[in-house]
């Protein structure tokens, strides 16, 4: 039987920032992940180049049962301490939009950095390491039966991650885990989508592939304004993103195609200064041809304005500024960017991150039912919550 005081499961953004702080208690730590490399999500994200936080964070940002949570965490470790780390290690960044940051040069950088920091705590990582049982023993410790023996720990901390993308290895671990340990969890789903579409309406609208257009977007509940995307199964981009994690099926959601242009009152005095105009020339100067074509139709395209009337302008104006369409249904994991759900936060320390009801064992990450908005949201709740861990196991 090997020993260590803490096991970390994931080799993850949240893990491996776990690993460095208790390792820099002085605490022997060993980090186990099935994957054949250290923190992938980190490596694909932001485009390669990790929109690893974001200048302005709040509770508001994120998405839980228990939307409280993860304030604790959120102030005591926040985006600045993080840019501190960076900055240390000589990584260039810069702000993208909407407070976003991104590495000048690669994602590598932060997985770099981080594996750099557990060599200077001491923290022992092993990949292609597969976990077959979890129990706990006698005196309180821990065992962890995996592929490279069995080992004995006094901290057990689970940062597993989500289901989002598979291909990256995500996996039902974490939950399963936790519900070995009668912890609650919370149903999950894919978030921070892409939309499929209404078989009718993917064929209508894939010749638009390709075509991004600010927008605001809206459901019911919630309410974005960046680019959305064409796609040739749907709906993407940004706001698409980000409203995902709001939508429930069979919700419709409102796109303003036009969020800056009150386009009844422009067709008019467009109408009146040039009556001759035609109808898609005006609305060009707004809108990509291939999206002004599609939406208005042979009844529409050819319309000269002095020949329409005010209702029909108005009907006009709503088929941009009110586009309503509703969604089949989402990409699923398979291009989700997080997983909406997972273990019940109140069933954890704010302030550690530990389980109330079994001592020792720590919950971290995206694992936890805490749930960032798209722009660098995510990875600061895996700093926040793992620092916390971190400070205690």
């Amino acid at each position: 039987m090997q020993q260590t005081d803490v096991i970390i499961i994931g080799a993850s953004a949240s893990g491996l920032m776990c690993a460095i702080e208790a390792g820099k208690r002085g605490r022997k730590v060993t980090v186990l992940d099935h994957s054949n490399k250290v923190g992938k999500k980190i490596l694909m994200s932001g485009g390669g180049r990790c929109n690893f936080t974001n200048y302005s964070v709040s509770a508001e940002n994120y998405i839980s049962h228990n939307p409280h949570f993860c304030k604790s965490a959120l102030s005591r470790y926040t985006q600045w301490d993080f840019m501190e780390l960076v900055k240390s290690h000589g990584i260039k960044f810069h702000e993208k939009s909407h407070g976003q940051l991104f590495c000048d040069h690669s994602a590598k950088d932060i997985v770099s950095m981080l594996l750099a920091e557990c060599d200077r705590s001491g923290v022992s990582v092993h990949v292609n390491t597969s976990i077959d049982a979890v129990n706990k023993g006698p005196g309180q410790q821990f065992m962890v039966s995996s592929s490279m023996g069995n080992i004995q720990c006094e901290a057990l901390v689970v940062a597993t991650g989500g289901l989002s993308v598979p291909t990256l290895g995500a996996s039902a671990f974490g939950y399963k885990l936790a519900e070995q340990f009668d912890i609650k969890v919370w149903p999950t789903s894919a978030a921070l989508v892409p939309f499929t579409l209404q078989p009718e309406d993917k064929s209508k609208f894939s010749v638009l592939s390709g075509v991004a257009v600010d927008s605001i977007v809206s459901d019911a509940t919630k309410s974005f304004r960046e680019n959305i995307l064409f796609t040739h199964r749907g709906l993407s981009g940004p706001a698409i993103l980000q409203l995902s994690s709001y939508w429930r099926p069979g919700r419709t959601i409102q796109i303003d195609l036009l969020p800056d242009v009150d386009l009844f009152y422009e067709l008019k005095s467009t109408k009146n200064r040039q009556p001759n105009t035609h109808l898609k020339t005006a609305l060009l100067k707004y809108l990509p041809k291939r999206l002004v074509s599609l939406f208005l139709g042979q009844e529409f395209a050819e319309s000269v304005l002095h020949g329409l009337n005010e209702s029909e302008i108005k009907h006009i104006a709503s088929l941009f500024k009110q586009w309503m369409i509703k969604p089949n249904g989402t990409e699923g994991y398979r291009t989700a960017e997080v997983t909406l759900g997972g273990v019940d936060c109140d069933a954890l320390s704010s302030k550690t991150m530990e389980c109330n009801n079994v001592s020792g064992l720590y919950f971290i990450g995206e694992v936890v039912d805490v749930t960032g908005w798209l722009g660098g949201y995510n990875f600061q709740w895996a700093w926040s919550s793992a620092w916390c861990a971190g400070q205690y196991v």
